[in-house]
């Protein structure tokens, strides 16, 4: 499965950004997906996941209420919603694959398989 994220870019602190990350390959849909974010200086982590189906999803703390994540897999195609942009927001933001997914639960990144190449997201004041 190869990984292909967009969507990034330079955006104001309090608007919004869409990130999109398509799959070429088969079973999208046996695979669990998972965005991560990796800001200047600190470790990759784990912001958002969902489920094979796109029935559950989970999300860390600092971006509850503000990101959404969601699927289509007709279209082999996990979305990342943002809104509330903040600067701490910033970051490279990678989409990844888990075929071995628990649920909604938060797995560490050397769970997931796949890995898209990144996309900057750039949240300026």
């Amino acid at each position: 499965v190869q990984l292909q994220a967009s969507g990034g870019g330079l955006v104001q602190a309090g608007g919004s950004l869409r990130l999109s990350c398509t799959a070429y390959g088969h079973f999208f849909s046996k695979y669990g997906l998972g965005w991560f974010r990796q800001a200047p200086g600190k470790e990759r982590e784990l912001v958002a996941l969902i489920t094979r189906s796109g029935a559950g999803s989970n999300y860390a703390e600092d971006v509850k209420g503000r990101f959404t994540v969601s699927r289509d897999n007709a279209q082999n195609t996990v979305y990342l919603q943002m809104n509330s942009l903040k600067l701490e927001d910033t970051g490279v933001y990678y989409c990844a694959a888990d075929g071995s997914p628990s649920g909604t639960t938060f797995r560490g990144e050397y769970e997931y398989e796949y890995w898209g190449q990144g996309t900057l997201v750039t949240v300026s004041s």
